[in-house]
């Protein structure tokens, strides 16, 4: 008999992966559970496993890109199993050259042999081609490396939020005096309670929370000619990995104290070191915030991410001179950036967004009481 096997779902949003690793190649004998590949999204990577034993067959190769519920292969539980099971393929009969002067690119097959498999590695797909204007260079004067299929992935995001959004950017500052003092008055009795430390971002995430509390039109998601309206707030809070920017998900930031947000965001922290950070850390969300002030960011204007509306870039804290009373003051700036999808989303209602987020920061104590 032949089990199928198939990509599976790897939660909204999520249409497609990259075949990152192939760990058993075809021909292989594999136990039940068996690993055979990894795949590799914009999010997280994820181990494909063996359904059943028996001898494998894959229709995919290396860094191929395969849709969710596709057919990648399947294990033939009647094949024989090999009198030695070992972890090295039988040796693979030396593939014709192909003549210098006309490149060509493997026929693809929908059944990959380990030959195949071996020149898929050796041959990056079409549509992976270099320019076709090579950028000059001199000898010893730069040094390259293949972008990774996480990062290709991240780039046509990135680009098609751009493409297929009328995404506008509004920007607003904040004086944190009021917080920062909260946070050197409370440092100490904060941790005793808690267990870790007041940051910043529970700040951010509890204002942004009353920020689309008084303007519900920023919690929004469009869903074909649609417009969804979340009753929700569960909150992404990018974080940045060796990989890549990834954007766990704290959930019903409406109900949690600054505490469980702060605990929140750091073990999603440790995850990402650790790189275990799974699907159903990254599912849903309504809201982005991202913060570049942590690695000196003055101003920037953050892209979307989809299929959300709306996110917050926070940005780092400047002294600067500022007028309180008609007096010249030195204040603790952060500039705020709010972009947002304006097909669905008009400039007025992003302006009250940023300006209700400002007046909860600069006058945090309505935030304060389940400190």
């Amino acid at each position: 008999m032949k089990i199928d096997i198939k990509i599976p779902s790897l939660g909204e949003s999520i249409s497609e992966a990259t075949i990152n690793t192939i760990l058993k190649p075809s021909g292989s004998f594999v136990k039940l559970d068996e690993e055979i590949l990894e795949i590799e999204t914009d999010k997280v990577n994820q181990v494909i496993y063996a359904p059943q034993q028996g001898i494998l067959t894959l229709s995919v190769a290396k860094e191929e890109v395969v849709k969710i519920g596709q057919i990648i292969g399947f294990v033939d539980t009647e094949g024989k199993v090999p009198s030695t099971v070992t972890d090295s393929p039988p040796p693979i009969p030396k593939a014709q050259p192909l003549p210098p002067s006309k490149p060509q690119a493997p026929e693809v097959s929908a059944r990959h042999t380990q030959t195949d498999f071996v020149q898929s590695l050796q041959t990056p797909p079409q549509e992976n081609k270099p320019m076709s204007t090579p950028i000059p260079t001199k000898e010893g004067t730069v040094s390259r490396r293949k972008m990774s299929a996480l990062r290709k992935v991240i780039a046509t995001r990135l680009v098609e939020a751009k493409n297929t959004t009328a995404m506008l950017t509004t920007f607003n500052e904040i004086d944190m005096s009021a917080v920062m003092a909260i946070r050197a008055h409370e440092k100490e009795s904060f941790i005793k309670k808690h267990g870790v430390k007041l940051g910043f971002m529970s700040f951010f995430v509890k204002g942004v929370v009353a920020a689309l509390k008084a303007n519900p039109q920023i919690n929004v998601a469009l869903d074909g000619e649609e417009i969804l309206t979340y009753h929700t707030y569960d909150i992404g809070v990018a974080v940045s990995t060796e990989r890549g920017l990834m954007v766990p998900v704290v959930r019903g930031c409406d109900t949690l104290n600054f505490g469980e947000v702060e605990k929140a965001l750091e073990t999603y922290a440790k995850k990402a070191r650790e790189g275990s950070i799974g699907i159903d850390d990254l599912k849903g969300g309504s809201f982005t915030i991202t913060n570049g002030g942590v690695f000196g960011s003055l101003l920037s204007t953050p892209i979307l991410n989809p299929p959300q509306s709306a996110i917050l870039g926070m940005h780092a804290i400047v002294k600067r001179p500022v007028v309180v009373e008609d007096q010249i003051v030195i204040r603790p700036m952060m500039y705020v950036a709010l972009s947002y999808d304006h097909r669905l989303i008009d400039g007025k209602e992003a302006v009250l967004f940023l300006v209700h987020l400002k007046q909860s920061l600069e006058d945090p104590s309505r935030l304060l009481l389940d400190l």
